[in-house]
């Protein structure tokens, strides 16, 4: 049985405006989990972590998946990481009865 735990590494192939190819040679992650990519810094922000839903397998071990925020200073090459899970978002007292605007 394969190990489940490990997780699936690709390479960006194409960029378009916010969606974006990759090609995962050794597994493709499930439609709608999430996979990252560890953007390089740039002069207007630190280096940050960019979260993306695939949502649909190209063939060829390809995958199209969209981004959760701007993809300025992507390109061709960087390494994308499969997550093994949907996107979530932590839940707890704090957010009880609030109202989000996921919009910005």
């Amino acid at each position: 049985m394969p190990d489940q735990t490990a997780q699936k590494t690709g390479r960006i192939i194409e960029i378009k405006g916010v969606v974006i190819d990759a090609v995962f040679p050794d597994g493709l992650p499930e439609i709608y989990n999430a996979v990252s990519i560890d953007m390089p810094a740039s002069a207007e922000q630190g280096e940050r972590t960019l979260i993306l839903e695939v949502q649909q397998h190209l063939g060829d071990d390809r995958v199209r998946a969209v981004a959760m925020d701007s993809t300025d200073g992507l390109a061709r090459g960087l390494e994308v990481r499969d997550t093994g899970q949907p996107i979530s978002v932590p839940v707890g007292d704090v957010t009880l009865g609030r109202i989000w605007n996921v919009i910005v």
